[in-house]
This record gives C-alpha cells, structure tokens and sequence, in this order.
C-alpha cells in the first residue's frame, strides 16, 4: 500500500519537476518568485491532479487478480513454506 502512496506522490510532483527542469535549462531563476505565478503553479496542480486521477483509474483498471480468480494464501505443506497464489 505504501508503495503506491509514494508512487501517487511522485507523478503528482512530475509536472513540478518537469517545469523546473525547464527552469534550469533555460536559466530563467529557478529559485526566483517570479518565474513561478500562481497561474503557472495552478495549471501545474491541474496537470498533476490529472495524471494521478489516471494514474489511479490505471491501477484499479490493470492490477490485482484477474476475474473469477481465487487467492490461496501463503501456508505450510509437507513441512515447506508455499507462498500464496491465485487459481
């Protein structure tokens, strides 16, 4: 669960990141008040709603076990450990 918390959180900061690269490379101030309005950082948060509301649908969508499967929990047969499995 954790694991997709942190990746959630990183491709939020993506277009944040992305916009500061272009920061960077066009040496435009990164650390500069101006160079981030609250227009830019609002389409920003905009974007990255979006890809984290697509992000999400794509897991609930693509992960977890197929239809009309079932899950055997891990368990102990003829004294070895068998990890759990979907039939």
């Amino acid at each position: 669960m954790i694991r997709t918390v942190l990746t959630e959180i990183g491709i939020f900061l993506v277009p944040f990141a992305v916009y500061a690269l272009f920061l960077a490379a066009s040496r435009s101030g990164l650390f500069v008040q101006s160079s981030w309005p609250v227009t830019i950082v609002a389409r920003l948060a905009l974007m990255a709603i979006v890809l984290v509301i697509a992000g999400l649908i794509g897991l609930a969508q693509f992960s977890g076990a197929g239809p009309e499967s079932t899950y055997v929990p891990a368990h102990i047969e003829n004294g070895k450990f068998v990890p759990g499995t979907e039939k």
